[in-house]
């Protein structure tokens, strides 16, 4: 991270602004549409029912985004990153069964943000209707409004592979103007009905729960909920602009939308017996409440932090998703730096994914009311397994009684939240359930088909490779075997005892014996600090058998084979490894000769045969290896996409018939060099 964000700075602070409070930010544009829809129509809504309502709005960000995100939460960082996969990175140890609601709450925030750029950048554009910009005037077509959303958004999505950072200066500029506005017109309303300050009260909170005026009692819970959807995405940047920075601002931010629930909770208790407004149920106040040429002012506004809104969620997304990767949870994916800014990543994949089903949410839904109506049912869930994990987090650092008091307070509000929000999955909320069943089967199929294929793997399938240094080493020195390379690198997995698949020694020995000045093997492990970037060097004291142990974190690119020339460097350097000055070459005093990659890959044929594989663990692991086929390759994942890479095929699982190999166990002395990568 940079360390200019690591402090409190106004440079922080701007930056702040425009990455982590853009969801949230944007609220006002649809929440109190969402409680007069909830009302049944204007003319239904007495004062008690704007106060009460705002009331629950402001102890619902109180509550949920300030005391639980904002103070306890952001404490669980996991080297500064944030996150409910950076959390369960910190926590996995604890117990097995926590990997369940990290896959449920990564698959459930996944699928909220596929709704969130639907809901922000409709609900912006809508306040063009009726409206006059010079010579154009905007007709009251919903249709023009869901053609015009469907550009920006896929202007939004287009830009992705180019990288942001240009745009991205804007941000913080455009989120001080916007608060403003919110704020100031907050005011100007308010002003006009000061009654509604009683909101600040909590019994008005309480009691509109209960009340006759409101009509959906509980269920109007699953409308405040939309007021602090952002807070868990607040959560998951403080990576990118550091806690102390979120300190400052979010108190700033906090004020000014609750300024603006005030004003447009007062204009609607002003204006809901009008004769123009009694009978309308589909109003927004936040537009009808600007006076005059403000209010184009105010749609140009909206639109700018729409789409600010929803290029966090976009990024936020790849972010989530690269972690995901990381731990295992998602399969390997091509990743991409589109600029010079250290944390920014574009995955073309989950950016087109994403477009489609943005998209395809808009024209289904038809307008950001029918979609306010699905908005924030799998947040919910998301919030329910960060408190689950949190719990986990706070027993190491409070005492068990006092983890537990507040992970229950929590909890119950949150279930709350929940129960009042499944009256949503009959009006759309089945859309985003389904699009975040589907992403949690795929990260059920991986990490899964992962822990099944282990489970089965025999003994027999591996091999000792202490016991085939000598014949390396011996195969290494014999000049009538033609060099295949100077370097010969595996990217395969030794286990702690040095155990390696047969079928490696296999491809260097037996199918054509490959001759190398060097023999490599590597091992990429993932690790739970999000940037970790260590090594290990074990000779097996020879001088060219060398096991390397890449030690990276989550967040972390595997450049496999830049990584490797670094290793080959230091090795070199300290003497380790003889020079390999090559006969001919481009560059002046070059000690690294050349490398050949070897990448086997498993073939699932035996998974038919292979009797003793329960149906759930052979759909499982063919899942997994379907998986791996569609998405990245192991060249493009390694970073190897401009070196000599050879790929190699392998049976999936050895049975006992191919197994025609006795080990002789022997025990050797072990040296082992170790350096981290500075």
């Amino acid at each position: 991270m940079n360390k200019q964000l690591e402090r409190v700075s106004f440079a922080g602070a701007l930056v702040t602004l425009g990455i982590v409070y853009g969801d949230i930010g944007t609220s006002p544009l649809y929440v109190m549409n969402a409680l007069i829809g909830d009302a049944g129509k204007m003319g239904n809504i007495s004062p008690n029912y704007v106060i009460g309502s705002i009331s629950l709005i402001f102890w619902t960000l109180m509550i949920i985004t300030t005391l639980k995100y904002v103070v306890i939460a952001m404490q669980a960082d996991n080297k500064r990153e944030g996150g409910i996969f950076a959390l369960y990175a910190l926590v996995r140890k604890n117990s097995k069964w926590l990997i369940w609601p990290a896959l449920i709450g990564g698959a459930a925030i996944l699928a909220d943000g596929t709704l969130t750029p639907a809901v922000t950048v409709t609900s912006a554009i809508e306040g063009l209707k009726k409206q006059h910009l010079g010579p154009v005037v905007f007709s009251n077509s919903q249709h023009n409004v869901l053609i015009i959303t469907t550009v920006v958004l896929l202007v939004l999505f287009m830009i992705q592979r180019f990288g942001t950072g240009v745009i991205g200066n804007s941000f913080g500029p455009v989120m001080i103007l916007w608060f403003g506005f919110l704020a100031v017109f907050g005011i100007v309303n308010l002003i006009n009905y000061p009654m509604i300050l009683k909101a600040i009260s909590p019994y008005y909170a309480i009691r509109i729960l209960f009340s006759p005026v409101n009509k959906v009692g509980i269920f109007i819970l699953g409308s405040i909920f939309l007021a602090t959807t952002g807070a868990e995405a607040l959560y998951s940047d403080m990576g990118h602009v550091g806690k102390q920075n979120i300190y400052v601002t979010w108190p700033l931010v906090y004020s000014t939308l609750f300024l603006n629930y005030l004003g447009q909770g007062a204009w609607i208790i002003r204006h809901a017996g009008d004769t123009a407004y009694r009978n309308l149920s589909n109003l927004n106040p936040f537009y009808e409440m600007l006076p005059g040429t403000w209010r184009l002012v105010g749609i140009l506004l909206a639109t700018l932090a729409a789409i600010i809104a929803s290029q966090a969620l976009i990024t936020g997304s790849y972010t989530l998703v690269d972690e995901a990767i990381g731990l295992k949870f998602l399969p390997r994916m091509v990743i991409r730096h589109p600029s010079n800014i250290k944390n920014q990543i574009y995955i073309a994949t989950v950016n087109w994914i994403l477009c489609i089903i943005t998209i395809s949410v808009v024209w289904f839904f038809g307008s950001s009311q029918k979609m306010e109506a699905a908005y924030g049912l799998a947040i919910t869930i998301t919030m329910l397994m960060t408190t689950v994990l949190l719990h986990e987090f706070l027993k190491k650092h409070l005492a068990k009684g006092t983890a537990l008091i507040i992970a229950l307070f929590f909890g119950f509000i949150e279930l709350i939240f929940l129960i009042s929000s499944l009256v949503k999955f009959i009006h759309g909320g089945y859309v985003t359930l389904t699009i975040m069943l589907g992403i949690l089967y795929i990260m059920w199929l991986w990490y899964f088909g992962n822990k099944r294929r282990d489970h089965y793997e025999k003994e027999s399938e591996y091999v000792s490779l202490l016991d085939y240094r000598d014949q390396l080493s011996k195969l290494s020195a014999d000049n009538t075997v033609p060099l295949f390379t100077t370097n010969l690198v595996y990217m395969t997995k030794i286990k702690g005892d040095y155990q390696i698949k047969r079928s490696t020694m296999y491809s260097i020995l037996d199918k054509q014996p490959k001759r190398a000045k060097v023999y490599w093997f590597v091992t990429v492990n993932e690790t739970n600090a999000p940037y970790e970037s260590n090594y290990t060097v074990d000779l097996l004291e020879t001088h060219n058998v060398v096991n390397v142990q890449f030690y990276l974190g989550f967040r972390k690119s595997q450049s496999v084979s830049v990584y490797l020339h670094q290793v080959v460097n230091d090795l070199v350097e300290q003497g380790i490894l003889e020079p390999q000055i090559p006969t001919y070459s481009t560059e002046r005093q070059r000690k690294v000769g050349d490398f050949k990659f070897v990448i086997i890959k498993e073939q699932p044929a035996d998974l038919i045969v292979n009797d003793k594989l329960s149906s759930l663990d052979r759909r499982l692991i063919g899942g997994r290896i379907y998986l791996q086929k569609i998405t990245a390759s192991p060249i493009s994942w390694y970073g190897l996409g401009f070196s000599n890479v050879i790929e190699e095929s392998s049976p999936l699982f050895i049975t006992q018939d191919q197994d025609q190999y006795l080990i002789q166990k022997k025990i050797y002395h072990r040296g082992r060099l170790s350096k981290t990568e500075k």
